[in-house]
């Protein structure tokens, strides 16, 4: 008996891994208003979100490298052509939301002039820009907004593969496992 194809085990480790890290990221602004400004609780959650955020960017770098060497294994049975689509667009929006993300907390971080320390140090990354408020609250609005979208895909993402493996009875989730 063979076993079912699966994604290459680096794949499988950077999506379970990116996951948490997200959900994290998440959990860290979510939870940010529990404390107050110029709290250390409060700095602690920014910070946190902050080197998540760069962590998730790093990650999806390598995962990208890692998918266009293994690529990605067949579901079987074969999805409708539609589901395909629908799929590979799904995928495409997670990607982007990985790789956009991060980049538009990092401008928003420097054009609002906040200080990105190094965990565990008093050494902070140098910004690449000067200080712009206006620019500051643009690229925050796209990064809230973007991510307040994505709570829906991420939904979508999860309720996508339990129907998958519930319903359609096929191996998309078994292929990540």
């Amino acid at each position: 008996m063979f076993e079912k194809a699966r994604y290459a085990a680096s794949l499988r480790s950077l999506h379970w891994l990116m996951a948490i890290l997200v959900a994290l990221a998440y959990l860290a602004m979510e939870q940010r208003d529990l404390f107050e400004r110029g709290t250390p609780g409060r700095f602690a959650m920014v910070q946190s979100h902050f080197w998540l955020g760069i962590s998730i960017f790093i990650l999806v770098c390598v995962r990208l490298q890692q998918r266009l060497k293994y690529g990605a294994p067949r579901i079987t049975p074969a999805l409708p052509s539609w589901q395909n689509a629908l799929s590979r667009l799904f995928h495409i929006a997670l990607y982007a939301f990985l790789i956009v993300m991060p980049i538009l907390g990092f401008l928003t971080a420097n054009f609002d002039g906040k200080i990105i320390y190094i965990p565990f140090t008093e050494v902070a990354i140098p910004a690449i820009v000067g200080e712009n408020e206006a620019l500051a609250k643009q690229f925050e609005g796209w990064h809230h907004d973007i991510g307040e979208a994505f709570y829906w895909v991420f939904g979508l993402h999860i309720v996508a593969a339990l129907y998958h493996h519930f319903v359609r009875k096929d191996d998309t989730l078994t292929r990540m496992r």
